[in-house]
């Protein structure tokens, strides 16, 4: 089954910056929608960011609108988030995934990776 790889995590102080990196095999990578989501151990996962196959239409959660900006280079078979103004609440595992269906947090997701840490200090 094809699975996403996620990097770019780490350990950072409050109000710093991470860019997160999600990369897919295969040449049908462009013709996906791509979401990222975190997760919290003990709690659901929740939704973070999904952008369109071309890159024309993004979405955010409410909790990282304006700090959070998805992008994608399909040349490269990647999809991003860059991290601004990072916060404790922030902590967590965060997971990329191919859109199945639908659009956003409520869409279907399958092929997804393992993940990647991102700690966030007060």
């Amino acid at each position: 089954q094809v699975r996403m790889v996620e990097s770019g995590g780490g350990r950072v102080q409050s109000g710093d910056s991470l860019r997160l990196s999600c990369t897919g095999p295969g040449r049908t990578f462009s013709t996906y929608s791509m979401a990222w989501f975190r997760q919290v151990p003990g709690k659901e996962r929740d939704f973070v960011a999904a952008i369109s196959w071309n890159g024309e239409s993004t979405k955010y959660a409410d909790s990282v609108k304006g700090r959070f900006t998805i992008s994608r280079d399909n040349v490269k078979n990647t999809v991003y988030l860059q991290m601004n103004n990072l916060k404790p609440e922030d902590t967590a595992v965060y997971k990329c995934a191919q859109n199945m269906g639908g659009w956003g947090a409520s869409a279907r997701y399958q092929s997804w990776g393992q993940g990647t840490q991102v700690t966030v200090s007060s």
